[in-house]
């Protein structure tokens, strides 16, 4: 489901096919902060934000090659695109996100344009894509786009490598 409604329970599922230590699940918002909701030990013992053992508003499971997170009751501030992430002899395996946003609700256009004034506010899209088709493929790989996923994915790895380290400190 990628568009819920509100209230509604939302699963989201991360299969996996690898041995495993466990499954991180975070959430990124529309504003692309990171948030770590749990992490699901190959026991199947669920970690949660603050250490804790429960959650009011997520539930999580391992059933058999599957981690699942379950938004028990889907609110606005649950909107995101949510990862899975697992470690796999020392390798950070990401999912792909999955979307769980509110449908857009769209406006009918006014039948007469309102007159707008705009001083000294220019805006530049990060990302602009050239009209010449030749031009487009060169700069597919470009660098200012690419770092906004490249951004999120580094302060992903540094939290897990946090969380980690913390689960190591607590256990021993």
């Amino acid at each position: 489901i990628t568009h819920p409604r509100v209230g509604q329970r939302l699963e989201l599922e991360c299969l996996t096919t690898k041995e495993d230590s466990g499954a991180f699940w975070i959430r990124q918002d529309k504003g692309g902060s990171l948030h770590f909701i749990v992490f699901i030990s190959s026991l199947s013992r669920s970690t949660f934000d603050g250490n804790e053992k429960k959650s009011t508003r997520f539930e999580a499971r391992k059933d058999g090659s599957s981690y699942w997170l379950v938004v028990k009751s889907f609110t606005q501030e649950d909107e995101g695109n949510y990862f899975c992430l697992m470690n796999s002899n020392q390798v950070l395996y990401f999912s792909r996100g999955q979307p769980a946003f509110f449908p857009v609700l769209t406006t009918a256009a006014p039948t007469a344009p309102a007159p707008t004034t705009q001083r000294g506010i220019t805006e530049k899209d990060p990302c602009p894509t050239p009209t010449d088709p030749e031009t487009s493929k060169k700069k597919e790989n470009n660098f200012f786009c690419e770092i906004f996923i490249w951004v999120p994915l580094a302060a992903a790895c540094l939290l897990l490598l946090l969380a980690l380290a913390v689960t190591i400190t607590l256990c021993q």
